[in-house]
């Protein structure tokens, strides 16, 4: 009867330590399925940034590229109207020689 206790006392480790095994298994299966999750969620949280980032850099060039255009229309009206400005004073000038009631 002693060896058959020996033997129950043993079997009954091993299946206590079997379940122990597999409780252990499963439970760093789901430690391992939550991170998985939270790595999908961080990726994902990531790539949405980046598109944001991508649409405001896109905004931004947008954005200086019409700056750089109003600049060269402004520095070619600036231009312009500095042309008409010399035009004007240049008859202006001949205006006064020609005109015979000027005192010279």
């Amino acid at each position: 009867m002693d060896t058959a206790w020996i033997i129950g006392a043993i079997v009954l480790a091993l299946i206590v330590i079997a379940v122990v095994v597999l409780l252990a298994r499963k439970s760093k299966g789901r430690r391992l399925d939550s991170r998985r999750e939270q790595a999908v969620e961080h990726r994902e949280a990531a790539r949405a940034r980046q598109l944001e980032g991508e649409q405001a850099q896109a905004e931004a060039d947008e954005r200086a590229a019409r700056a750089k255009r109003e600049a060269a229309a402004a520095e070619l009206q600036a231009t312009e109207a500095q042309r008409s400005r010399a035009e004007a004073d240049e008859l202006a000038a001949r205006a006064r020689d020609v005109d015979p009631d000027q005192p010279d």
